[in-house]
């Protein structure tokens, strides 16, 4: 038994005349009626009683069309759905995101891929990028909007596309005396506590973070250690220190915490997003054309961060 002869059983019992079922089917009649007769041979049954001029159907023909007809409209959904799973508009999608992301990038991009693909379930995981890049890895994520580069193996069986660029500032206590200045050189945070993530959380952040300090003849004194971005302007606005974020943390826009450009800017801070190198899944596919790739470091002058305090 196969779907054909289901369709020509259902096609029959309908017309109620070998004709004008198989012209509806677009075949020629005697090999319609060949698998109408093989059908009821494999079944045991008589689905239909024939006369020289009628064509009905028995109890037995009537019971086997009604379900017929309900696997048919199975499998025609069925068949949707690989369709819609395959254009990447099914399915499920996981999401990896740095905290910095929630701030303008995702959720602008949710906004439009929800729009776009409602039957795409997304779920969403807040995690540093060292561990983004191993759950990507792994196959726990399917995307992840984290800061590149990366390194050792993840390197090898990741791509990414960077999405935006930001400029570092300068967060701090709303009464710290640096908080009159509308701009700050990094070497006026010198001797300043630090509230900063772990580095085997991040490398890349952390190390150009660093970079900044270094090269204005300082180490940043650490004095208390957060994962996530959030929480560091929390314990900002606490008064446990200062920190060097990127300039999206800014939106965050808390009263307590002022945060200024560094003089003069630098662009450095990248937002990736990355995914397994030659992933199939289309859903990823459409996510990712959702992006526009960033503007180069040189293109035009980067936007200056709200002045908050």
């Amino acid at each position: 038994m196969n779907l054909q002869q289901l369709r020509y059983a259902v096609a029959l019992a309908e017309e109620l005349n070998f004709g004008r079922a198989a012209l509806r089917e677009g075949v020629r009649q005697p090999p319609f009626s060949q698998q109408i007769g093989k059908l009821e041979e494999e079944l045991g049954v008589r689905l239909f009683e024939r006369t020289t001029r009628h064509v009905r159907l028995t109890p037995a023909g009537q019971a086997f069309v009604a379900e017929a007809r309900t696997s048919l409209a199975h499998a025609e959904r069925a068949a949707e759905a690989a369709r819609r799973a395959g254009r990447g508009e099914a399915g499920r999608l996981v999401i990896g995101f740095v905290g910095s992301a929630t701030n303008v990038t995702l959720p602008r991009v949710l906004r439009r891929f929800r729009a776009r693909y409602p039957g795409v379930q997304v779920e969403l995981r807040e995690s540093p990028t060292a561990q983004q890049a191993e759950d990507l890895r792994q196959g726990l994520l399917d995307v992840g909007l984290l800061h590149a580069p990366l390194a050792g193996l993840a390197a090898e069986v990741l791509s990414t596309q960077t999405v935006a660029r930001e400029l570092l500032l300068a967060a701090l206590p709303a009464d710290h005396p640096l908080a009159a200045r509308t701009s700050l050189p990094p070497a006026a945070l010198a001797g300043e506590p630090f509230v900063m993530f772990p580095r085997r959380y991040g490398p890349a952040l952390h190390d150009q973070i660093t970079a900044v300090a270094r090269a204005a003849g300082y180490e940043p004194r650490v004095v208390q250690e957060a994962v996530q971005m959030q929480t560091i302007v929390g314990l900002v606005a606490a008064g446990i220190g200062v920190s060097i974020v990127p300039e999206s943390v800014a939106r965050l826009r808390r009263g307590d915490v002022a945060f200024r450009p560094l003089s003069p800017p630098t662009r450095i801070v990248t937002l990736d997003l990355t995914w397994r190198t030659g992933d199939q899944n289309p859903a990823v596919h459409n996510f990712r054309s959702l992006f526009p790739t960033a503007p180069s470091a040189s293109a035009g002058q980067p936007q200056r961060a709200p002045r908050m305090s």
